[in-house]
């Protein structure tokens, strides 16, 4: 995953084609405090998301136009939004062949119109916030992949020992291999 894949303060897209719906929507989701955009077509949420800034999509599955699912087969395929978590929306009723190929594409879920509020925003948090996390420990990992890179490209800097590694006996001045434990007896 790229490591300008989602910034922390990444929007919650809303996606469908009726102004009432996005209404709803948003109004379901305003109390999780996350920001939010909103598209009325599969061309303006492609759009959006390619922009970047997205951490989560809720998308319509049927549009006029680029429908739901053609949104998401173009986001599995591009580098930049294939881990971007979606969730479909419909309200045509459960559709088991909906249901497999929005499954086979990666879909995080599949709800049902019309939605409850309270569902809704368990899911959108749990699935926003899992998804911040794994693009932040992405970009630690990546952070410290570059550091052992630029330490294995420059041995000549010494390692610093782990804090819990012993540190070495210590000899006293002037003292030769083995006069230091003839030293240490001596005092006890």
């Amino acid at each position: 995953m790229p490591s300008d894949a989602a910034p922390p303060d990444a929007a919650i897209l809303i996606v469908d084609d009726h102004e009432d719906t996005l209404y709803a929507l948003e109004s379901a989701l305003a109390p999780l405090g996350y920001r939010l955009a909103r598209a009325t077509s599969g061309d303006q949420a492609l759009k959006q998301v390619l922009r970047g800034g997205i951490g989560l999509l809720l998308l319509d599955v049927r549009m006029p136009g680029v429908d739901g699912l053609d949104v998401v087969r173009y986001m599995r395929r591009v580098e930049q939004t294939q881990h971007i978590p979606v969730v479909l929306l419909t309200g045509f009723g459960f559709d088991p062949d909906l249901s497999a190929t929005a499954f086979r594409l990666g879909v995080a879920d599949l709800v049902l119109k019309p939605v409850d509020p309270w569902t809704l925003r368990t899911k959108v948090r749990h699935l926003y916030d899992s998804h911040r996390r794994e693009v932040a420990l992405q970009r630690e990992v990546a952070d410290l992949r570059a550091r052992v890179r630029e330490h294995s490209e420059n041995p000549a800097r010494p390692a610093r020992p782990h804090p819990d590694t012993p540190a070495p006996p210590v000899r006293h001045r002037g003292a030769r291999a083995g006069e230091c434990d003839s030293l240490q007896r001596d005092r006890t």
